[in-house]
Formats: C-alpha cells, sequence, structure tokens
C-alpha cells in the first residue's frame, strides 16, 4: 500500500514540478502528460484486485529515466527526471500484501485429477 502512496505522490509532484521548478517546453508538456497517468494508474493498483495495473507506473519510471536523452532535457531537468523515475521504478517493484485470491481465470474450472465429476 506504501508503494502506491509514494506513486500517487510522485505523479502529483511530476503535475506540479514545471511551475514549481519552472523548467521549460518539453520537459513541462512532458511532466503532464506522465503525472497523471502515474496517478491514475497509482489509484487503480491499490485495490489487491487491480495490483498489476502497477506495471504500467514500471514503463512510466523507466521512460522517464530515458526521457531527458530521447527529449534533450536541460541538466537539472534530467536530473530531476532520472530520479523521479528511478523512484517510481523502485516502487512498482513492490507487489504488497495478498491477503485474499480472486478469481482463477480459466485454471479455476478445470483441476487435474478430477475428469470423473470430481472423484479421483
Amino acid at each position: 500500500m506504501w508503494a502506491r502512496l509514494v506513486h500517487i505522490i510522485l505523479g502529483v509532484w511530476l503535475m506540479a514540478a514545471p511551475e514549481v521548478l519552472g523548467y521549460p517546453d518539453p520537459a513541462r508538456t512532458h511532466d503532464r502528460i506522465v503525472g497523471p497517468l502515474a496517478t491514475s494508474m497509482a489509484i487503480i493498483a491499490v485495490s489487491e484486485v487491480t495490483r498489476s495495473v502497477r506495471w504500467v507506473n514500471l514503463i512510466l519510471g523507466l521512460w522517464l529515466v530515458l526521457a531527458p536523452w530521447v527529449l534533450s532535457y536541460d541538466s537539472a531537468v534530467l536530473l530531476h527526471s532520472t530520479a523521479i523515475g528511478v523512484l517510481m521504478s523502485a516502487c512498482a517493484l513492490v507487489r504488497g500484501k495478498v491477503e485474499q485470491h480472486f478469481g482463477g481465470g480459466w485454471a479455476s474450472l478445470w483441476k487435474p485429477g478430477l475428469s470423473n465429476g470430481g472423484e479421483l
């Protein structure tokens, strides 16, 4: 749960950082796109059922690390984007506590050894 809260904080910070730090385009536009995406994915991933959505934030974090070179950021913005990307990627790797098991997909319909109406 704590990792999703860190994701939410980082996403909100990405939305505010262009104004607070005053950095120019393309980093300004980039963070205004990635911030809401990261925040939304973190809010969705708070629930145990949808926790696998956290992998989207891993991809976004890796993109934040690569974006300064692809989009030619200034050096200060490069450090900021890299730091946020590393934190976001690290938090995405945190699984979280599993308290319940949901569904089971197709495997729940067929169990090996139970082909004769449930008799072994």
